[in-house]
């Protein structure tokens, strides 16, 4: 549930109330890394008593692994430093605002990207959607049918709750999306669950790491309710780790615009005989998509400072 400095949070299948137990690694797992999500075997004090310490002995294979790194060149040290965001995860939930801050598709395409390379499901949260209307955002991601929820500061989150249901979700956005606030509406204690889950950390979690928070039945809910992971507020999603190749895998709108390129196209502006440019001239694509797939791509060779915000001109949502 979450990991802070060498100290391990677990909670038990059978365990009344997710009571929840600190583990640390044991030798034997050498250098293998435990990240939020994992499935690993226990032994040892598994009480949950104060004091009480188990043994993490063996991490289960993991299904899903999502990733990213700090920036999207390979050739620095950030760019190589790749970071397990979650282990297990089925759906990433992409949180983003429609007004202050406005979206910032070059950021959603990031994460599509991420959630296809892992093969985990995307779904977008719209919040603040009092503020704004949906068209833009909506329109952007037409040919990819993206599924996405609206969240107003009076809706009463039921559609967002039927789409976390029976899964383990992990949700990532910017600062000042208003993450925190769904969170915080979704498991209503999750304040003092995270306090209890990151005690060993003096509650610092909110802040510099995430932590999976299992959501609250409902009143009229048979089923499981699901997991949400909480990750903090992040300002680029770094795709080092993906090929340059997998990158077209997060614009699948693209992907049968390239069936009449030459061999080895590098897809950029300058390639004269890439089959991207008609496609999206025919109508079959939106501009906008081709233009945040090449920014990727030139981010992805080194070209400009991934983390400073793309843009576009005339394009209000463009940005990273």
């Amino acid at each position: 549930m979450a990991v802070d400095r060498g100290r391990y949070t677990c909670v038990l299948p059978e365990a009344p109330d997710g009571a929840a137990v600190t583990a640390m690694r044991a030798r034997e797992l050498g250098r293998k890394s435990v990240v939020v999500g994992d499935r690993v075997s226990l032994v040892g004090d598994v009480s949950g008593a104060d004091g009480a310490l188990a043994r993490i002995v063996r991490i289960a294979e993991r299904r899903s692994v999502l990733r990213r790194t700090a920036d999207d060149d390979e050739n620095t040290a950030e760019g190589r430093l790749e970071r397990v965001v979650v282990a297990n995860a089925d759906q990433l939930v992409i949180v983003s605002a429609l007004a202050d801050p406005p979206p910032r598709t070059g950021f959603i395409d990031r994460c599509l990207v991420a959630a296809y390379d892992a093969d985990i499901e995307p779904l977008l949260c719209l919040t603040k959607a009092d503020l704004a209307g949906p068209e833009q955002v909506v329109g952007y991601y037409t040919e990819l049918e993206l599924p996405y929820v609206l969240v107003r500061p009076d809706s009463d989150l039921d559609a967002l709750r039927a789409l976390l249901a029976g899964r383990v979700s992990v949700l990532v956005g910017h600062s000042g999306v208003g993450k925190s606030t769904l969170v915080n509406r979704l498991v209503p204690d999750a304040l003092r669950a995270v306090g209890v889950v990151s005690a060993i950390g003096r509650g610092r979690h909110t802040s510099t790491s995430a932590v999976a928070l299992r959501l609250p039945r409902t009143p009229d809910g048979d089923g499981d309710p699901g997991w949400i992971v909480d990750t903090p507020g992040i300002r680029s999603f770094g795709l080092a780790h993906v090929s340059a190749e997998s990158l077209l895998h997060g614009f699948p709108d693209l992907v049968e615009g390239t069936v009449d390129c030459p061999p080895n196209c590098p897809h950029t502006p300058d390639e004269a005989d890439c089959a991207l440019d008609a496609w999206v001239a025919a109508g079959k694509a939106d501009q906008r998509r081709l233009a945040s797939y090449r920014r990727l791509l030139a981010s992805r060779a080194g070209e400009g400072d991934p983390r400073e915000v793309e843009r576009n001109p005339g394009d209000p949502l463009a940005g990273s």
